[in-house]
């Protein structure tokens, strides 16, 4: 071999950088240990605040070669959240409220209301940019208007004037757009660093006004969706008084009663009557107001009895103003933004609710309502004045958020509290009111403070969201995920099970199969794994579930490399060459083959990683890294301890006795029936179709958008009586299966997907809770929330379907470049296509009947784009073997089929032991892998059949076809020779 030394010291480099990267991991998990069995008392609980103080207080202090633990926990083989709980999340930066600040005045036309509703609804289904849809969208609905007519303002003064072509304004769009989202990205940043959790992630995704956010370790979702939502816009507004909109009261009153006495004649219905004493009491309070209020509230007993029972029937009075049920806040919302009820109110007053409800007497949570009075819609005085924030406590020890303004917020906070001594200024954090004091005092120095029934985790993120900034635009979750730790620490021991398992099935194998040439693979494939998690640990890449199954995945598919070389090696010594002569020719004809079939592998695993998210992306990146290590491991490693054991004057025999004569001399007949295969692939591809158009599939959320739980009971639970009891909770009938055992069940629903609120994402959840308390004697626990929005659903789905057409055209590209030939591009995508095709028909055929998921996700996407790359990956190692028995001598004295059949045979050991070797890590994958890749594994499972059996009986076998189409039309293209008359007539007479 040459250049030895230099493949001996690459080895060498490689691994130390390995060992280096990888005991930052052992150090972390050794004080992460230390801090559990800190904060651990004698039953055996941890306390995970006290956790928390003993990293805290190492966590500046150089604690590993002159690295702090900051350093090294930021420099280990981190977890993720499928592994260690947590929550994954995607922002969506609104880019209608951006389009919409920028028209400034013009935003409220109703041209301009009407092409921002249809940009948004057309971006459900289109990839194109927000900026494109609305144009098109405003173009549409004004035809012969100019954009600069909308977007000429002060705001964009010096940017665009009122001359300014369309395409200056498109421009101007979308920099700010951009714009927007980068200061978004570092605001959000800004937060996250200051949330307190180790090796948070954060990525801007390509080509989106999108932002993904990976927050390990949190168990509180609520808290962390305020904290990345919230806009973090402050204002400082004047308060109306209930005496001061008490007309405006009577005014409702009237409307509301009016409404009832209109629905009762409608359709007549008993008359509810209020029994609970907050509602009695509630009644009696607002009659004693209402009797001292505006001459204009009639005489009559009964109209004010019924104005009087119609407020109350809805609205609850409070101190400050209204309060609303919970229960009744979206009703009261709608009826509060109705025109003919807004023209009760003074032009100037904004209705905003509290940031939380208070208990009522009856048990029920009320909500307060606040007139706000916003001058032109403005706050005399907001957040972006404020230079400083931080969480402190207030003289009675209640948690507060203080305050200090520059100086022209100073002078106008001293204005402001000077003229509403006695009455209440509201604070409002993203239109929610969280304190609303009444004014003691002029305050002149410009630091204030918010105080309330806070918590000191919620003072200290309202410092932190003030400090970083006030959000250029609304984010809304488009996806989540929240996995409990109980679900991870399970996800982490079915992970080294199946990893454990599936290496010892392979190791044993390759002893049993190839003797003591076996534990040379081994050893390689020992070391390939060393390397990739080296590598991974120094590329400061996550450790995923999905990433543990390309583990897996790559221990059954290293051998591959070995089995070729091995078989080489083996077919040599047959030839009757010495060992040292026939290592050397095993290992240079083995070359192409390897290099070939790893390399389509390699690209698409390369697809999967530029088109997956989630667990494809975590799949794809460990299935890169062990292709090429396992590459280097078995054309280098291996040949370096076989030469090794050569100059020690030692051989191997390749075989054991029990595997001597396995494939020996085999002539199966693979070609003459190729037309009974492909029927048999007709017909299954035929009845797939069927079940493709009457039956459909199981789309998974991340294609359908929607909303999962995970469910886990404490005994056996029926699914349709969870059903059932989800139906009367949500509304809709939502789809329930059993998932990873019977006393777990997984519940999707679209209820409130289109609404990005962090309310929706609580009201989803207690909905879901509340159905699951119907149970009856069987208490149940959400450990795992997902949530995709339709416009992120949208976009997934494209992308799968390009991802496959992609990786189908590079695929076919690759082999034409390869073999020059047609012949072998149009077997191996037809190969490609009958591979999809039947696995798509499982899925269809079977969904519903396997006690496992067989949605169609990008899971699924993923796995068929794995498959893809397996097939090809067997493919061409036939098609290596065909091209050299057909550049080959026997080619001008054997015919095509004849020629292929024996190139199948030849290469049927290696089909045979690559296949069974995947097969076997596959199964126990699916066994032990756990729920979440059950499918996907079933999938891969399938695929690897499936990819083995076109490779033998549909790829090969077309070849066949095509070179003998190539064959005739040379013969009928060759030109004929003109030839004397005599000797044409003797043709002609031998002819007939």
């Amino acid at each position: 071999m040459r250049n030895k030394t230099g493949i001996i010291a690459f080895t060498v480099v490689l691994a130390l950088i390995s060992i280096y990267y990888l005991s930052f991991t052992f150090v972390a998990r050794n004080h992460k240990q230390n801090a559990e069995a800190y904060a651990t008392d004698a039953s055996g609980k941890v306390d995970f605040s006290k956790k928390q103080r003993y990293i805290d207080s190492l966590w500046r202090e150089e604690v590993y070669l002159g690295h702090t633990l900051q350093e090294v926990m930021e420099r280990e083989l981190g977890l993720g959240l499928d592994l260690q709980g947590g929550m994954h999340v995607v922002l969506e930066v609104s880019a209608t409220d951006i389009v919409r600040g920028l028209a400034g005045g013009n935003a409220r036309s109703t041209q301009f209301q009407q092409a921002l509703k249809k940009a948004e609804e057309a971006q459900k289904s289109s990839q194109s940019s927000f900026v494109n849809l609305f144009v098109d969208a405003y173009k549409e609905v004004a035809p012969n208007t100019r954009l600069a007519s909308v977007f000429s303002n002060s705001a964009n003064r010096g940017k665009i004037n009122s001359n300014s072509s369309d395409a200056e304004v498109i421009r101007l769009l979308k920099d700010e757009v951009e714009g927007s989202i980068d200061r978004a990205f570092k605001i959000i940043q800004a937060r996250v660093d200051k949330f307190g959790v180790t090796n948070p992630n954060l990525q801007r995704l390509p080509g989106t006004n999108r932002i993904l956010v990976e927050l390990p370790g949190v168990d509180n979702p609520e808290r962390v969706r305020r904290l990345l939502s919230g806009a973090a816009k402050l204002e400082f507004c004047e308060v109306y008084t209930i005496n001061e909109v008490a007309p405006a009261i009577d005014q409702l009153g009237v409307y509301l009663s009016r409404e009832e006495a209109a629905t009762k004649l409608s359709a007549p219905t008993t008359p509810q009557t209020t029994t609970d004493t907050a509602a009695s009491s509630a009644t009696s309070s607002l009659e004693a107001q209402l009797a001292q209020k505006s001459d204009s509230v009639q005489a009559d007993t009964s109209a004010l009895a019924a104005q009087t029972a119609a407020l109350t029937n809805l609205f609850v009075p409070l101190p400050q103003g209204l309060g609303v049920y919970l229960k009744d806040t979206a009703r009261a919302g709608e009826i509060l933004r109705r025109l003919e009820v807004r023209s009760m109110f003074p032009g100037d007053l904004v209705f905003m609710w509290d940031r939380k409800g208070m208990d009522a007497t009856n048990g029920q949570q009320i909500l307060p309502l606040y007139f706000i009075k916003k001058p032109n819609g403005q706050a005399p005085l907001e957040g972006d004045v404020i230079v400083d924030a931080t969480n402190d406590y207030d003289d009675r020890g209640r948690p507060e958020v203080t305050m200090r303004m520059n100086g022209e917020g100073a002078r106008k906070w001293r204005t402001l509290t000077a003229n509403n001594v006695g009455r209440p200024v509201a604070i409002i954090l993203d239109n929610l009111v969280y304190t609303a004091p009444t004014v003691n005092g002029e305050i002149p120095n410009g630091n204030s403070s918010i105080s309330g029934s806070f918590t000191v985790d919620e003072t200290r993120d309202m410092a932190n969201v003030l400090k970083a900034g006030k959000l250029p635009a609304p984010t809304n979750i488009v996806e989540e995920a929240v996995v409990g730790s109980t679900l991870g620490s399970e996800a982490v021991t079915a992970g080294l099970l199946s990893s454990m398992i599936g290496l010892l099935i392979v190791v044993a194998f390759m002893v049993t199969y190839y003797s003591r040439a076996g534990w040379v693979a081994d050893i390689a494939l020992f070391v390939n794994l060393f390397f990739l998690m080296g590598i991974m640990a120094s590329l400061g890449a996550v450790l995923t579930l999905s990433g543990i199954a390309g583990i897996v995945l790559t221990i059954g598919m290293s051998v591959d490399a070995n089995v070729l070389i091995y078989e080489g090696i083996k077919a040599e010594m047959e030839a009757g060459k010495p060992f040292s002569q026939a290592v050397g020719d095993g290992f240079k004809n083995a070359l192409s083959a390897i290099i070939d079939s790893n390399v389509t592998t390699l690209l698409t695993g390369i697809i999967l990683f530029i088109f997956g998210t989630g667990l494809v992306l975590g799949f794809a990146t460990t299935l890169i890294i062990g292709l090429l290590t396992s590459l280097f491991t078995a054309i280098f490693i291996t040949r370096l301890i076989l030469e090794a054991q050569i100059k020690r004057g030692k051989t191997y025999t390749f075989y054991t006795q029990l595997t001597k004569n396995w494939f020996k001399d085999t002539n199966f007949d693979f070609v003459t029936q190729r037309r009974k295969f492909y029927l048999v692939s007709s017909v299954i591809i035929v009845i797939g179709i069927g079940s493709f158009i009457f039956k459909g599939f199981g789309l998974g959320i991340d294609f359908k958008g929607g909303r999962s739980y995970v469910v886990r009971f404490e005994k056996t639970v029926n699914t349709d009586e969870v059903r059932v009891a989800a139906t009367e909770a949500l509304g809709t009938t939502p789809e329930v299966k059993t998932y990873g055992g019977f006393d777990q069940v997984k519940i999707t629903t679209a209820y409130l997907i289109d609404e990005t609120s962090p309310d929706a994402d609580r009201q989803a959840e207690a909905k879901i809770m509340e159905a699951v308390s119907k149970v009856q004697g069987n208490q149940g626990t959400i450990v795992r929330t997902d949530k995709v929005g339709p416009t992120i659903a949208y976009d997934t789905m494209i992308s799968a379907i390009w991802a496959v057409l992609l990786a189908v055209a590079v695929n076919f590209g690759y082999i034409f470049i390869r073999f020059r030939r047609l012949a072998f591009s149009y077997g191996a995508v037809a190969a490609l296509v009958n591979d999809v095709f039947i696995l798509l028909a499982i899925f269809s055929l079977f969904n519903g009947w396997l006690p496992f998921s067989l949605d169609v996700d990008q899971a699924f996407i993923g796995s068929i784009l794995t498959i893809m790359g397996y097939s090809m990956n067997d493919t061409v190692v036939i098609f290596d073997r065909i091209r050299e028995y057909l550049n080959d001598g026997k080619a001008k004295t054997e015919n095509i089929p004849t020629i292929i059949n024996n190139a199948l045979n030849s290469t049927l050991s290696r089909t045979a032991v690559t296949g069974t070797t995947t097969i076997m890590v596959l199964i126990v994958l699916f066994i032990f892998g756990g729920e979440v890749l059950r499918g996907f594994t079933f999938s891969m499972l399938i695929g690897v059949i499936v990819g083995t059996y076109s490779s033998l009986f549909i790829a090969a076998p077309l070849v066949v076809d095509a070179l003998q189409r190539e064959k005739k039309k040379e013969v009928l293209a060759a030109p004929v020779s003109v030839e004397p008359v005599a000797t044409a007539k003797k043709s002609k007479t031998a002819k007939a």
